[in-house]
Parts: C-alpha cells; sequence; structure tokens
C-alpha cells in the first residue's frame, strides 16, 4: 500500500476548508453523543433547549460545547499543517480503532452472556453463582449494567493493545456458533434459543462494523454506468459530492432519527436494556439496536475521511493510497 508521506500541506482554502468540515463532523459526532447521554441519564434540556423559554444554564452549556468543538477543531487545523491525505488516513486510524473496540466488545458479551444463558436454562445457575446472584442475572436492567458494561470496557481496553480489527477471526467464530448449532439440532436432538441470538448478534455486528472499513478499501459494490471510465480527477469530486449529499445525509438521518428522544428507535432500547420474548435467550437485543447507531457514527467518520481523500484525488494531490482490495463494481 502506498503512504500519503510525500503529499506535503497545502496552504490554500479549499484545503482548510476541507479539513475543518471534515474534522468538524468527527467534533459534532463526540458533542452530540454527550449531549445525548446527558439528555437521557440526567435528564438535560438539550441544546435545542435554548430556543424556548426555558433554556437555563444547562441547554446553554450544551449549546457552548459544540461551539468549543469548533474552536478546537479550528485550533488543529491552522496549528497543524497536514495535507488532506495524511488527515485521511489520521481520521481512519481513529476510526479503525473505534471498529475494534466495538468488535472485541460483542466478542467478550457474546461469549460470557452465551455461558450464563446456557447455565442458566440447564438449572445450574444457582449452583454456580448463588440464589440471589442467578436471580439477579436474570433481570436484564442487571445483566446489562453489570456484566455487559464491565465488558464493553474491556473492549475497549484490548483495542488498545491490538492493531488488528480480527474480521477474518470473527467470521469464523460465526461460522463455528453456526455449526455448533447443525451439529446440536441434527446429532444431539438439543437447540435453544440462546444459540440461534449469538449467530445474528454476531452476525449483525460484522455486517455494520465492517461496512466503514468496506468503504476504506473501496469493496463497496458500485452499480454504474460512466464511473469505471471516469479519469481520477472526475472520480475525486464525484465521490467528494456522494459523501457530503448522499453518504453524511444518510448517516444525519439515522443518528438523528434514531437518537432525537428517550422514545426513539435507538435510544429507548439501550435506556431500557430491552430483551428478545425469548425468556431463556441471550440479553442483547438492545446492542443490537445500538448497532445501527454504530454504523452511523463510523460511517459517517469513514466519510469524512473519505472526503479528504476524494478532495486530493480531484486536485491530483501526490501520494494516493492503493487499495488492499480491488475495487468492487
Amino acid at each position: 500500500m502506498e503512504t500519503s508521506s510525500d503529499a506535503l500541506p497545502r496552504n490554500d482554502w479549499l484545503t482548510h476548508s476541507t479539513r475543518l468540515f471534515s474534522w468538524g463532523v468527527i467534533s459534532v459526532l463526540l458533542v452530540y453523543l454527550i449531549n445525548n447521554y446527558l439528555n437521557l441519564a440526567h435528564e438535560w434540556p438539550g441544546a435545542g433547549a435554548i430556543f424556548s423559554a426555558d433554556a437555563g444554564g444547562l441547554g446553554w452549556l450544551q449549546t457552548v460545547l459544540y461551539l468549543l468543538g469548533f474552536a478546537a477543531v479550528s485550533h488543529y487545523v491552522f496549528r497543524n499543517p497536514q495535507s488532506l491525505r495524511q488527515d485521511s488516513l489520521r481520521i481512519n486510524a481513529i476510526n479503525t480503532f473505534l471498529i475494534r473496540a466495538a468488535f472485541w466488545a460483542v466478542v467478550y458479551v457474546g461469549l460470557a452472556d452465551m455461558a450464563v444463558s446456557f447455565i442458566r436454562v440447564e438449572g445450574f445457575l444457582p449452583a454456580v453463582v448463588g440464589e440471589e446472584l442467578a436471580k439477579e442475572l436474570g433481570r436484564p436492567n442487571f445483566r446489562g449494567p453489570y456484566l455487559h458494561v464491565p465488558l464493553v470496557c474491556a473492549g475497549i481496553v484490548t483495542a488498545v493493545f491490538t492493531r488488528t480489527l480480527g474480521f477474518t477471526w470473527f467470521a469464523l467464530l460465526i461460522v463455528v456458533a453456526e455449526l455448533a448449532i447443525v451439529i446440536t439440532r441434527f446429532v444431539l436432538s438439543y437447540e435453544q434459543a440462546f444459540m440461534g441470538d449469538l449467530v445474528r448478534y454476531w452476525y449483525a455486528a460484522l455486517f455494520l462494523f465492517a461496512s466503514a472499513y468496506t468503504l476504506f478499501e473501496e469493496g463497496h459494490v458500485r452499480v454504474d454506468v460512466f464511473y469505471t471510465n471516469f479519469r481520477s480527477r472526475t472520480k475525486g469530486f464525484v465521490n467528494a459530492i456522494g459523501c457530503i449529499f448522499l453518504g453524511l445525509s444518510v448517516c444525519a438521518t439515522i443518528i438523528l432519527i434514531g437518537t432525537g428522544n428517550k422514545s426513539s428507535i435507538l435510544n429507548s432500547p439501550v435506556m431500557n436494556f430491552e430483551v428478545s420474548q425469548s425468556g431463556y435467550g441471550m440479553y442483547i437485543k438492545y446492542q443490537m439496536a445500538a448497532f445501527l447507531g454504530v454504523f452511523a457514527f463510523t460511517m459517517a467518520i469513514q466519510f469524512a475521511s473519505y472526503l479528504l481523500e476524494a478532495i486530493a484525488d480531484f486536485r491530483q494531490d501526490p501520494g494516493k493510497r492503493q487499495p488492499d482490495t480491488p475495487a468492487a463494481h
């Protein structure tokens, strides 16, 4: 893979505006995530409350967070000259860490919750952890905060010390989980709800989390008639327009609709640690709802990175990166 080390920074309005926009996307996403947590967990009024009479100091503080984020982005852009390709790789590195942490988290949570569900459905849980803890582990509002959340934190810590996304190994785990269902069903005549839950849980994570990496490697299918024969400069222009008006707009729609209020399709399941009605299945339905949010956030960050690369292609800057895999068409 070629690197962008030979792409020198350029001091012009297009470079500054593109870098400000791309890093601004990340800043807005981060502040929005913080504000969404404050709104739900601590009942803060939200940044939009400044347009009402009862905004209060908290509403103004949440609005100021956006301004502080933009100020930090501006300081970084003007104090740290970087080429568009260098910034693109830096943003991609941030996104890679987030995706890696998400993958490790679902591996840990999947294995642990499956083990608890298996022991519980077979009636061994009280003997293993005691009657009181066994009852608590049967409650979603206990298993989520006290089992899943620490494992998610462990996934984040693991991501700090690893350098691979591990898509191949994760896909292998899914195959093993599905194979276990086939063997136990047709050979041992044994099957429980948590077995199918684990496969769906991991497959959803693989499909949604890997989308950003696939975009980075130009692996998404392009159904086009003209694009293949465009010059590199024209492709850069088309990709830049697509990032802003198609990619980022879709991600923004998912985030705004999914987290607009407490009863939204992403906020509500996560807040209530929602589970399926299977009874003795895995308690991970609320996380599968959150997967859509992870997809939207990571794809928005990746589109910000892709935009920088597209503008660099449009200007025909040196140091163009060649994907490890051939582009799909």
